[in-house]
């Protein structure tokens, strides 16, 4: 017996020095396995990298996965839809042989009016020109300048995406970078100056004043300024946003909006099958509660069950606020990066539900209107016409923490994917834009939810008594579920202040913390928010440039 116990004492010590040596043999370590966490354990992986994923929630994926919310019912529970995954990710990680496939929306999207019109964003640049003619021949005709215009600076941050910023006090290195990016700059006209200008420092009203003059195509186009962004269409920097959301694409075509098969949590089982193949270690329901910093160097981290896994690098996929005010301690970080990073500005506004609905919504203007098919129904479905109608919204929850008529887009992903319903039956996201993300949401959520449900009934009589199951997020349930700090689904506001180099923090923005050794690969980094994959690629190569 005694001969056992020893036996015994032996086997758990080698298995710890197994866990140890394990440990530190890791060359990186990656604290969530969201999106960007993968890209960048794909790309170091390829470098010869030794990588694990920790990743806090019994799935990969973060924000982009696909959940059963409703008996026989899936869908993706945040993340909704495809347009801004860099097409470059796509092919080095050879995401469509892993399982990928995307198809296209039939329409972009259509706004259902209170007259039983509506305007739809129909695929084509004539077709839009026909449809926006019904509301303005002028505003049709300025579509081509507009158009013009949106892809000349759409075209210049792309060139951007796939590097990283030049970084402040980074030396002779980064005032090549600036250099060369203000070289881009100096090859334009004096008026494709202005144009970038305007983009970067004017509201989205502002922006779409020099183009439209119909209240309907203004607030269309208006919608993407404040789509993730807690503030109304007059907010200075808001036409930013508006071109955040353009410069993407679906299976080589610019502009258009497309639909992952089986949900966005497709995108992160293509990732996640295509870093194992490379070695990449993911381990699930692992949550970090320390990044372990000695003499100022990161080289490992403490898992919240207490084990320590180590490694020469740590790459946080984490939010900003998260990663340095509840993972480190404030007095390991310099004073005035800590005293700023507690200030990092975060809260989309924004509230999502999935529903398992019975049938399709029955829209009035849909039903009144010739033009309108079948069709219109696989595209965003927007409640929120006009700018007039989104500021009114954002007003009423600075008061209210939300509107009695809030915007709401609506997809129906199983118009395009039988796999996510029952036969003839159907499943639909609701995106909706400017709830307080500082209320208390777990006094509110339902009264909430039951606002938006009502507000598509007017437009979608019978909508409600289709509902067979919902699942509601609040800006809280996101928080909690996903980690998005107060909700916010870019990782941080898309303002001036916290852009490209700023972003998270001037003297920051090329993807290194304070701390050596710990990076930052997640969308709070150039160049923000949505299924992108940009800031892993980044962060990936900074990386190795550095080891």
């Amino acid at each position: 017996m005694h001969i056992d116990r020893v036996a015994t004492q032996s086997n758990t010590l080698q298995s710890k020095l197994n866990r140890v040596i394990k440990s530190i043999m890791t060359d990186v370590i990656i604290i969530g396995g969201g999106h960007n966490g993968l890209v960048c354990a794909n790309y170091l992986a390829m470098a010869g990298k030794k990588v694990t994923v920790l990743e806090r929630r019994k799935v990969v994926g973060g924000a982009a996965v696909t959940e059963e919310f409703h008996p026989g019912f899936k869908n993706s529970v945040a993340s909704y839809t495809v347009s801004l995954l860099n097409p470059k990710i796509i092919k080095d990680l050879e995401l469509h042989a892993n399982g990928l496939k995307i198809v296209h929306r039939k329409v972009n999207n259509f706004w259902p009016h209170d007259n039983d019109n509506f305007l739809a964003f129909v695929v084509g640049t004539e077709a839009l020109k026909t449809e926006i003619a019904e509301f303005s021949v002028s505003d049709s005709a300025s579509l081509d300048r507009y158009f013009r215009d949106i892809d000349m600076v759409a075209n210049l941050i792309r060139d951007h995406l796939l590097e990283t910023p030049p970084n402040a006090g980074g030396g002779l290195k980064d005032l090549i970078k600036t250099a060369k990016f203000g070289n881009r700059l100096r090859k334009l006209s004096i008026e494709d100056e202005r144009i970038v200008l305007d983009i970067f420092t004017k509201s989205v009203s502002d922006f779409l004043d020099l183009y439209f003059e119909n209240e309907f195509v203004k607030g269309a186009f208006a919608f993407d300024g404040i789509v993730g962004n807690y503030a109304n269409t007059k907010t200075p920097g808001s036409a930013y946003v508006l071109m955040h959301h353009a410069f993407g694409e679906v299976n080589g075509e610019k502009g258009v909006w497309g639909h992952a098969m089986g949900g966005m949590g497709s995108i992160t089982q293509a990732m996640a099958k295509s870093a194992a193949k490379k070695g990449v270690t993911i381990q699930t329901e692992c949550s970090v509660s320390e990044v372990l910093i000695k003499n100022g160097s990161a080289y490992g981290v403490k898992l919240e069950s207490g084990e320590n896994i180590l490694a020469n690098v740590v790459a946080s996929n984490l939010n900003p606020s998260l990663l340095f005010n509840q993972l480190i301690a404030a007095d390991k970080l310099p004073i005035d990066f800590a005293r700023r990073i507690k200030h990092y500005k975060n809260g989309s506004g924004t509230f999502r539900m999935n529903l398992a609905l019975s049938e399709l919504p029955q829209f009035t203007c849909l039903a009144q209107q010739e033009r309108a098919s079948s069709d219109h129904l696989t595209g965003g479905i927007i409640i929120g016409a006009t700018e007039r109608y989104i500021d009114q919204a954002y007003y009423d929850s600075l008061r209210h923490g939300w509107s009695n008529e809030p915007i709401v887009e609506m997809l129906i992903p199983s118009t395009l994917d039988d796999t996510l319903a029952p036969p003839g039956q159907h499943v639909a996201s609701l995106f909706c834009q400017q709830f307080d993300p500082d209320l208390d949401w777990d006094q509110h959520r339902e009264k909430a939810a039951s606002t938006i449900i009502e507000q598509v009934e007017k437009y979608a009589p019978g909508f409600k008594a289709s509902i067979l199951g919902q699942q509601v997020l609040s800006p809280l349930d996101l928080e909690r579920k996903f980690g998005l700090t107060k909700g916010d689904i870019m990782h941080g506001n898309m303002s001036l202040d916290q852009m490209f180099s700023t972003r998270p923090m001037l003297g920051h923005g090329n993807y290194r913390s304070p701390i050596k050794g710990l990076y930052m690969c997640g969308a709070g980094t150039h160049p923000g928010g949505g299924v992108t994959g940009a800031p892993g690629h980044n962060c990936a190569n900074e990386i190795i440039r550095d080891s």
